[in-house]
């Protein structure tokens, strides 16, 4: 897994995972598994998915998609307990999106506020390789 900053300002999370090396066969089971385990968690609620890939795709002409690109969606949880105040609305919910290449799955999550948070989610990436 490594960190990286999308666009000069987004701190992200990333990891590459060969179809070889996923215990999973499809977007649609990792989506699967990553639901399971936020409804699990003692903190973390599901709230959606989002199909980005047929989002994009219907967009006609002003969608753009990478021609190597499969398939793309995100699940959207939310790990807060506390509300302080009003900003923290700003980063949250929560998102991992699953990026389906020929060869390859691409995991992707922002960093959050709360490093507890960060690395539960990172373990939950890691936790697709077999």
């Amino acid at each position: 897994m490594k960190k990286v900053t999308f666009k000069e300002k987004y701190p992200v999370f990333t990891l590459d995972i060969l179809k070889t090396e996923s215990r999973f066969s499809s977007i649609n089971e990792i989506i699967s598994y990553f639901k399971e385990k936020i409804e699990n968690h003692s903190v973390a609620v599901f709230i959606s998915t989002f199909d980005h890939f047929s989002h994009t795709k219907n967009l006609g002409e002003l969608g753009e998609i990478n021609s190597e690109i499969i398939d793309a969606q995100n699940i959207i949880f939310c790990f807060g307990k506390e509300l302080p105040n009003a900003l923290v609305l700003a980063v949250r919910p929560r998102s991992i999106g699953v990026a389906e290449f020929s060869d390859k799955f691409v995991i992707s999550f922002m960093e959050t506020p709360n490093p507890q948070a960060t690395l539960t989610i990172e373990e939950w990436v890691k936790s697709v390789i077999k």
